[in-house]
C-alpha cells in the first residue's frame, strides 16, 4: 500500500474570482447550466488538453480514446495512481463492468497482445485484470503503443455506482503497478507535449 501525503493550501482569492467572471461570461454565453456540484473545467485550445468535468470537487473526470478506430471512455484522471485501466469486454463476473464502457481488443487494429495479469488497490475497492498494449487519444493527441489495464473484475460498489468507466494514473512511475509506463511519461517521449507539467484551468 503506497500512502500520499496531503497538504492544505490557502485559499486562493485570485482563482475563486477568476471561475466567477468565467461563470459569468458562461451564463451570458448562453452555454447550458451543470449544477453547483457538476460542472466543467477547462476548455479544450491545445492538443493534449481534455476538458474536464468536475465532480462536487472530488472527481475529475474527461474522455479518452483507446484503439484504432478509438474506443471512448470517461476516466478519472488521478494523481494519486499510475496506471491506466478501462473495463474489459473479457470482465463477466462484476456487476460494474455491465454499467461501463468496454474496451474490446478485436475492434482495434493496433492492439498487441501482453497478458500479464495485475491487481490494483484504491481507497474505495480494487480492481484486478490484465496488461493490453494499444494507442491512447488523449485530446487531438495520439499516444502510441501504450501499456494499460483490462480489467476484469471491479471488486468495490463505488465502481457500480460512478460516472466514469477507469482511471488515468497521473503519477510517477515508481508507484505504477508493474512498474508500467504512465501516459505521460509515453506523452513526454513522443513528444506531444512540451513540459512535464499537468494543470487545471477554470475557463
Amino acid at each position: 500500500m503506497t500512502r500520499i501525503g496531503l497538504q492544505k493550501r490557502p485559499l486562493d482569492i485570485h482563482s475563486i474570482n477568476a471561475f466567477r467572471k468565467a461563470r459569468e461570461h458562461q451564463l451570458r454565453s448562453g452555454r447550458p447550466m451543470m449544477s453547483a456540484h457538476d460542472r466543467y473545467i477547462g476548455k479544450s485550445n491545445d492538443e493534449a488538453e481534455v476538458p474536464l468535468k468536475d465532480y462536487m470537487n472530488a472527481q475529475y473526470f474527461g474522455e479518452i480514446g483507446i484503439g484504432t478506430p478509438p474506443q471512448t471512455f470517461t476516466v478519472i484522471f488521478d494523481t494519486g495512481s499510475s496506471n491506466l485501466w478501462v473495463p474489459s469486454s473479457k470482465c463477466y463476473f462484476s456487476l460494474a463492468c455491465y454499467t461501463h464502457n468496454w474496451y474490446k481488443a478485436k475492434k482495434s487494429k493496433t492492439y498487441n497482445q501482453n497478458g500479464t495479469s495485475c491487481k490494483i488497490s484504491y481507497g474505495t475497492g480494487s480492481i484486478s485484470g490484465f496488461f493490453s498494449q494499444d494507442h491512447v487519444k488523449v485530446g487531438s493527441s495520439v499516444v502510441k503503443h501504450q501499456d494499460f489495464i483490462e480489467a476484469t473484475r471491479e471488486g468495490s460498489l463505488s465502481f457500480l455506482a460512478g460516472k466514469i468507466d477507469g482511471i488515468f494514473g497521473l503519477g510517477f512511475q515508481e508507484i505504477s503497478v508493474a512498474r508500467a509506463l504512465p501516459v505521460w511519461y509515453n506523452m513526454v517521449e513522443q513528444n506531444l507535449i512540451g513540459e512535464k507539467v499537468f494543470s487545471f484551468l477554470a475557463q
